[in-house]
């Protein structure tokens, strides 16, 4: 895995201080920031090369697309619903978790509520502090013998089922993605939705929250579930339909909930908080020293051996991303940039352009990521992929349509270098190395035009080398290389008939 340089990290969130130690040791530079907004995340987050969040923080796609220099957001926790994976993806930034930080002490509160639920202790405690003495009031039910449905069998999942088992609960379960036979050996027996929720007395879902999630307790599925069913969500809010949970709980359909997490934290809507049958906290599933000691750690050590190419743990999106760690790849994206630049810097006196074509030839398809300097603009992309024919080498072709007609360019990687072979219609005789300060500019071939620019127009700066055209008809481009970008390239003008220049 090739290295990621990463000398930058905001932490916008109260993370445990070995998280920030472990990342200065390792010579990253951290700022801490608590408490905000949207507005000031994005004016700040163009300064940093990587952020650690836990769940508070929202990671929008307008922080994201803000952030010019973002590599990894590292979320100190298990889910990821705050942070826009898509938006991250498409930006080649890669969203990091750390599995299984919070794993105990998220299965140890869910064990917590299952076992007040069926005993109603904090109820119980507060009629105590109130003076009161209510034996009868607060008659429970025996964990001995129940049935739990473990919706969700990853990690956390695993450890509820160990730990209620210990009570004699039987537990069944669902997972689309945990093997049947791996569970069995967990003592779980795996079924559909279908045959699990009429045999439940308890429920708790362990997913995460996403399109095929939401609501999944709701109306329909309630009903499905026996009289007086308990519920547990750790999770997410909104796993649980909270209007649907409410009905349930007044029609007695539903005999209790353990909540610890809300579609919206802190809620507005106490309905279901002041219910009587309802025991909430305020989403402190991985609220233990020794859980935020473990993310804290986990993700400042998973950001440092990424940073020095040993390894990638609890990157979410990683399979769409894992090619980009590679030395082709990396050589790949540059190209995509330094043509973009290149076509980017010819029509900056014109209109944003409207449709980008993007072509490849002989490239490893799996290893490309085109990645030119308009890719954030609204407009229409294509991509296309042709196989090699075995005479040339991989190039990529970008073509531009803006308001001053089609602008192309096509280049490739030369003994891990980017170079530009052609510019609009002109090829050049040499490829033109796509690094350093770089002055295009179209003119009639001419043996003086060289000696000419030289001698009365260039005096800011020396050339660094040379490329013309193949063709000496007509117009042509033309490419120097230069120690110094000019101060004003109109000075060319008489000379010349269009110019740009742009450092990469």
């Amino acid at each position: 895995m090739a290295p990621i340089s990463i000398q930058t990290v905001l932490i916008s969130e109260s993370v445990d201080p070995r998280c920030r130690a472990i990342l200065e040791e390792n010579g990253i530079r951290v700022t801490e920031k608590q408490n905000m907004t949207e507005a000031e995340l994005i004016a700040d987050i163009k300064n940093y090369d990587g952020l650690v969040v836990r769940s508070a923080t929202k990671v929008t796609a307008a922080v994201i697309n803000a952030a010019d220099n973002l590599k990894i957001i590292g979320r100190a926790g298990t889910g990821v619903d705050n942070v826009d994976v898509e938006a991250a993806t498409r930006k080649s930034i890669i969203v990091m978790n750390t599995p299984s930080g919070n794993t105990i002490s998220a299965a140890e509160l869910t064990c917590a509520l299952l076992m007040s639920l069926s005993r109603h202790v904090p109820q119980a405690a507060m009629s105590m502090k109130q003076g009161k003495w209510d034996r009868k009031k607060f008659m429970g039910a025996e964990l001995y013998g129940k049935v739990l449905g473990i919706v969700g069998l990853g990690r956390i999942g695993k450890e509820v089922a160990s730990r209620m088992q210990s009570f004699g609960m039987k537990t069944i379960g669902y997972d689309p993605i945990t093997p049947p036979e791996v569970t069995a050996s967990w003592g779980v027996l795996q079924m559909s939705l279908e045959e699990l929720w009429p045999q439940c007395d308890y429920i708790t879902v362990h997913t995460p929250l996403m399109p095929s999630t939401v609501g999944l307790l709701n109306d329909e599925t309630f009903g499905k579930c026996k009289r007086g069913v308990k519920v547990v969500n750790c999770a997410r809010g909104g796993i649980i339909d909270e209007a649907a949970l409410l009905r349930a709980l007044e029609s007695g359909q539903c005999g209790g909930a353990g909540l610890d997490v809300f579609v919206e934290e802190p809620p507005k809507n106490r309905s279901l908080i002041d219910h009587p049958n309802v025991i909430s906290c305020p989403h402190l599933g991985a609220s233990t020293k020794e859980a935020q000691a473990r993310c804290g750690m986990d993700i400042a050590v998973q950001i440092v051996e990424m940073v020095k190419g040993k390894n990638l743990v609890g990157a979410v999106n990683a399979q769409v991303l894992a090619n980009t760690f590679s030395q082709e790849s990396q050589q790949l994206i540059k190209l995509g940039e330094a043509v973009g630049a290149v076509l980017k810097s010819c029509i900056a006196s014109n209109a944003p352009p409207s449709h980008v074509e993007i072509s490849t030839k002989g490239i490893d398809r799996a290893s490309w990521k085109s990645n030119s300097n308009s890719h954030e603009l609204p407009l229409q992309v294509n991509q296309s992929h042709y196989a090699s024919d075995g005479a040339a080498e991989g190039v990529c072709k970008v073509e531009i349509t803006a308001s001053s007609g089609r602008h192309n360019a096509v280049g490739s990687v030369r003994g891990g270098v980017a170079v530009l072979l052609q510019l609009n219609d002109s090829r050049f005789r040499q490829p033109i190395s796509l690094s350093g300060n770089l002055l295009f500019f179209k003119a009639s071939a001419d043996p003086q035009l060289l000696t000419s620019l030289a001698g009365k127009r260039i005096k800011e700066a020396y050339f660094q080398s040379f490329s013309g055209p193949e063709n000496h008809t007509g117009d042509q481009w033309f490419c120097v290389g230069l120690s110094a970008l000019l101060k004003d390239v109109s000075a060319l003008k008489p000379l010349v008939n269009d110019a740009a220049q742009l450092s990469i």
